[in-house]
């Protein structure tokens, strides 16, 4: 089977293609520019792979939470190819993507995003079985889900470095916290591996599905803080 994968869900901007057991990866710290360079990395990868693109049997793209930009550049990317190209799009959600690859570790496993002003989207793993639900929280509100899964942490994800120093001081019990410290450019084969797992159980993408966001966006907040301000001058 011939997949290409594209993560637009953070700063590091990463595509993969795999064709039977072979995976060609190439992940870019693009910051604001993934519009500008998703397709050159996507035109790289099939000219690497020697895949045509009309050889593909779906694309697969981070379904989300992650940058509110980014993931619509990846899902428009997607969607203009299986429009394109005749084939299925499947999305997979950005922190099960992360934490698939620590399914082995005994304690809990927690991504990490950065969702600014000291909050993180994130969950709590234990194997591949997410035990919270998707968050949008703060170092103690993940130190007391964290809670619900014995034994030692592990912080995978962009940004697990990011939330350490915040989680550390809340640790009870001798509790101990490992960072990934591959975790910024993780994901993209676990994207690759259960997208195809997906696409045998017919899980794909319906015309109108969109991305998962756990918050709205800075425009959507400002606009709705607006709205509320002029009801109550009124």
């Amino acid at each position: 089977m011939n997949i290409l994968a594209l993560d637009t869900a953070t700063s590091v901007l990463q595509a993969a293609v795999s064709s039977g057991d072979k995976v060609w990866h190439i992940g870019h710290d693009a910051g604001l520019t993934h519009s500008e360079a998703l397709m050159v990395l996507v035109d790289t990868l099939m000219g690497i792979s020697g895949l045509d693109k009309k050889d593909l049997d779906f694309v697969a793209c981070m379904k989300g939470p992650g940058s509110f930009t980014g993931l619509r550049i990846g899902y428009a990317a997607a969607k203009g190819l299986s429009l394109a190209l005749g084939i299925p799009v499947v999305t997979v959600p950005t922190l099960d993507c992360l934490a698939a690859r620590f399914s082995f570790w005994p304690g809990p496993v927690i991504p990490v995003i950065d969702a600014k002003k000291h909050r993180y989207f994130t969950a709590v793993y234990r194997g591949r079985d997410c035990v919270t639900g998707y968050l949008d929280a703060g170092a103690a509100s993940i130190a007391a889900a964290a809670a619900q899964v014995p034994g030692d942490l592990l912080l995978t994800g962009p940004d697990a470095a990011l939330l350490f120093p915040e989680l550390t001081p809340l640790m009870e019990g001798g509790r101990k916290i490992t960072v990934d410290p591959l975790g910024k450019y993780g994901g993209i084969r676990e994207l690759l591996a259960i997208s195809e797992e997906y696409f045998k159980l017919n899980k794909v993408d319906g015309a109108m599905s969109g991305p998962l966001y756990l918050r709205k966006s800075d425009a959507e907040l400002t606009r709705q803080l607006i709205i509320e301000d002029n009801e109550r001058r009124e």
